[in-house]
């Protein structure tokens, strides 16, 4: 996680102990997650790209490979997963690539990245740090929206890309936009949808799409046809947070959404990821520890918090979650409807790919 510097402004909330069952009353909440026995799903690779901004090759998932995002199509469920290299001054240059699966388990991938830094509008905001964190949800017509976090090596900027098949992109620029707010450090996009079938389609609430974003606190925006954004202001006109950490619990240091928002019987259901804090947290957490928790919203009023998780519902529990490039971490970026279960995929430890599965 590119955060360690920026979370030192976040500091001094202490945190009790927690744990990984629910607190009673929680039959909105989405748990009960086994991870499957053959994890890692995906890990470094031995691709090799021609760089276009530095002009030679490089294998650009050497690295490592984590933060996916995932659709079905078909009987194919299709991954856009986050790799980086080992060139560059910020410990690499983060890629975009694309694998594939007829089980939810078992992965190939194309050997290029299907979406990188290039010569383009977006180079200043993406060069050379790259572009992280995908998260993707369909229109009813059938293109694919995805949020993704630009980073220049200073300011994560959230921004927004579409295609048609998953392999051609177009970048549409930062969700954040001109204005005041166009440097604002800002990222993990998280559209709210509904399911139909196996498709996460992006949906209207109260006649507009949403959005919920952000790495400390979440905050959310507006758009009326998923590629001109406006964030949600309070009165004075800055941006406001719909919820955030809480002081005496797992996520006392950050909350930063996961896969996107799911529209369902009970409201407008949320897994979030969250940080312990390094000093003074949680003690039944090692410090930095990344967990995932989980939050309802207004159907009606989607910044109206309805419920929310008072524990952890996921945390590292297995090696590969536990050593790796950022240690005890699991992030949570991917949510799919597949063959009558919910699939979901995760970074762990910055360096790796898992998946786990639960029934509907």
């Amino acid at each position: 996680m590119r955060l360690l510097v920026f979370l030192l402004l976040f500091t001094a909330f202490g945190c009790n102990e927690s744990a990984d069952q629910n607190a009673t009353g929680d039959d909105w909440a989405m748990t009960g997650f086994q991870r499957i026995a053959d994890n890692p799903v995906l890990t470094p690779g031995d691709g090799v790209f021609h760089c276009p901004l530095r002009g030679e090759e490089v294998a650009w998932e050497a690295k490592d490979v984590f933060n996916p995002a995932a659709v079905v199509r078909g009987d194919t469920v299709w991954m856009i997963y986050r790799a980086e290299d080992t060139v560059g001054i910020h410990a690499g240059t983060s890629r975009l690539g694309l694998a594939w699966s007829l089980d939810g388990e078992h992965f190939k991938r194309l050997p290029e990245p299907v979406f990188y830094p290039d010569n383009d509008s977006m180079q200043v905001y993406e060069w050379e740090g790259g572009v992280e964190d995908p998260r993707i949800v369909e229109t009813d017509e059938g293109l694919y929206i995805m949020t993704y976090t630009a980073y220049d090596g200073k300011i994560a900027r959230l921004c927004l890309a579409s295609s048609k098949d998953l392999i051609e992109w177009q970048k549409h620029g930062l969700v954040l936009g001109a204005g005041k707010f166009r440097n604002t450090w800002s990222k993990s996009g998280s559209i709210v949808c509904r399911r139909e079938g196996n498709r996460l389609l992006a949906t209207k609430v109260n006649g507009k799409y949403w959005m919920y974003w952000g790495d400390t606190d979440i905050f959310a925006a507006t758009s009326k046809d998923l590629i001109h954004w406006e964030p949600v202001l309070d009165e004075e006109g800055e941006i406001r947070p719909v919820f955030g950490p809480r002081p005496g619990m797992f996520d006392c240091q950050l909350v930063e959404p996961g896969p996107p928002a799911l529209l369902t019987d009970d409201g407008i259901l949320l897994i979030y990821n969250s940080r312990n804090l390094d000093e003074g947290g949680d003690p039944a957490l090692p410090p930095g520890t990344y967990t995932a928790g989980q939050v309802l919203l207004d159907a009606t009023d989607p910044l109206r918090v309805v419920n929310r998780l008072d524990h952890y519902f996921f945390k590292p529990e297995f090696e590969f979650e536990k050593t790796g490039q950022v240690g005890n971490v699991v992030f949570l970026e991917a949510l799919v409807p597949f063959r009558g279960q919910w699939f979901l995929y995760y970074g762990t430890a910055d360096s790796k790919i898992a998946a786990a599965r639960r029934e509907m």
